[in-house]
C-alpha cells in the first residue's frame, strides 16, 4: 500500500535517549541465546499499528537475522519501490506463511531464501518474538537467529533493492530511536524511526530510514534483551 505522507518529512517529537543503550555483553551470540533459552516476564512496548486497510488479516514471519561478525549485526533489506505492500522501507527478509511450512520459523527461513538467497544452514533460530499486527493487517512473528559469517546473498530482484546489515549495539541504543507522530483518517499515529548513515552499495553515504513496522519489532527486542 502506498503511503501519502513521507516518514523522513515528519518532525522528530522525541528521543529516548533517557533509556539505557544495552552493554556489549548484553550483545554477545552467547548472551542472547541464553536469554531465549531462559526468557524473561517481559511484555511487549508496540503490539500493533491501527488499522488503515480493510483486507482480512493475513499471518506472516520475519527473520530478525543477527549476523556474527566481531559484534553482531542485524541483517535487513530495501524493498523495491513498486511493491504493493510497504513498497520502498527497509525490512527483515520474510513473508505470508504458505500452508506448507511447519511453522514460524519455516515461514521466514523459506522466506530468507527466495528473498535474499540466504541459505538455511547458516541460520540456528533462537526462538520468536510476540507478534506485531501491522496497519496493513499483517500479523507478523518476528523469528530471531544467530547467522554464521561465509553465507552469500543473493537478492530477488523484483522484491530486494538492497541488502544491507547495521550494528546491532546501534539499534539496541535508545538515543537512536525517535519518535513521530501524524494524523490519518482522523486518528493519530506514532511511530518510532532509527535513521542510519553509512556507505551503500556504490559506496557512498546514505541513509538507511528504518522506521514503522521494522522499527517497532526492533523496540521490542530491545525491551526483552534489557527485561
Amino acid at each position: 500500500m502506498a503511503l501519502t505522507f513521507d516518514p523522513q518529512q515528519l518532525p522528530v517529537v522525541g528521543i529516548d535517549d533517557h533509556l539505557p543503550p544495552l552493554t556489549a555483553e548484553v550483545l554477545r551470540s552467547a548472551s542472547v541465546r541464553r536469554r531465549f533459552l531462559m526468557p524473561p516476564l517481559w511484555t511487549p512496548e508496540i503490539k500493533q499499528e491501527p488499522r488503515f486497510s480493510e483486507r482480512l488479516p493475513t499471518h506472516a514471519s520475519v527473520l530478525v537475522a543477527l549476523v556474527e561478525r566481531e559484534e553482531l549485526t542485524v541483517l535487513l533489506t530495501q524493498r523495491t519501490d513498486h511493491l504493493n505492500d510497504h513498497p520502498g522501507q527497509v525490512s527483515f527478509a520474510g513473508g505470508r506463511v504458505e500452508p506448507t511450512d511447519a511453522d514460524a520459523a519455516a515461514t521466514a527461513l523459506r522466506e530468507a531464501q527466495e528473498e535474499i538467497g540466504l541459505d538455511a544452514a547458516f541460520v540456528d533460530v533462537l526462538g520468536a518474538m510476540p507478534t506485531y499486527t501491522t496497519g496493513t493487517g499483517f500479523i507478523v512473528t518476528p523469528v530471531v537467529a544467530l547467522v554464521r559469517p561465509g553465507f552469500t546473498v543473493a537478492a530477488d530482484p523484483f522484491e530486494v533493492a538492497e541488502v544491507f546489515e547495521v550494528p546491532l549495539s546501534f539499534l539496541m541504543n535508545p538515543a537512536n530511536h525517535r519518535r513521530h507522530a501524524i494524523e490519518l483518517n482522523g486518528a493519530q499515529r506514532e511511530f518510532l524511526s532509527m535513521p542510519y548513515d553509512s556507505a551503500g552499495a556504490d559506496g557512498k553515504t546514505r541513509r538507511y530510514f528504518i522506521w514503522g513496522a521494522t522499527a517497532a519489532m526492533l523496540r521490542n527486542l530491545y525491551r526483552f534483551l534489557a527485561a
